[in-house]
């Protein structure tokens, strides 16, 4: 019960209404140990349709509540954002993407400020190393 209380108050936070489908998607991103797929989100929560989990991300992207990572040879992959501000995304991180097992993970590194040229604003970043995990370089 603990736990749909803290997930009731981020999205009351967040100004974002608790619907069947957003709480159930919620779930699955806050279980998951590493961002996932829409592919793979869709085949978590079915019988919820790609437009229904479509939306639902775009939601959660408008509301800070997700990142949208970029950058994986299977394209985008969403998580959730762990610190959940309101305003902003407050929790970006580094991400490094496997080329062998093509598995995408978080790193507890926050991205580098990298300085920019005069005239340039920064809204969002995305840091994607890739390379091979330690599981697969055995």
């Amino acid at each position: 019960m603990e736990h749909q209380e803290e997930m009731l108050e981020v999205f009351d936070r967040h100004g974002v209404k608790p619907t069947a489908n957003r709480i159930i998607i919620f779930e699955v991103l806050s279980g998951a140990e590493r961002p996932l797929s829409l592919k793979e989100i869709e085949e978590k929560v079915f019988p919820i349709d790609k437009s229904g989990v479509f939306r639902t991300l775009t939601v959660f992207r408008e509301h800070h509540l997700i990142h949208v990572i970029d950058g994986a040879e299977n394209g985008v992959r969403y998580e959730l954002c762990h610190h959940h501000s309101p305003d902003t995304d407050d929790d970006q991180h580094l991400h490094f993407y496997c080329e062998l097992c093509k598995t995408t993970f978080c790193l507890e590194t926050p991205v580098p400020e990298v300085p920019l040229p005069d005239g340039f604003e920064a809204h969002s970043g995305n840091y994607m190393i890739k390379g091979i995990c330690p599981k697969c370089g055995k």
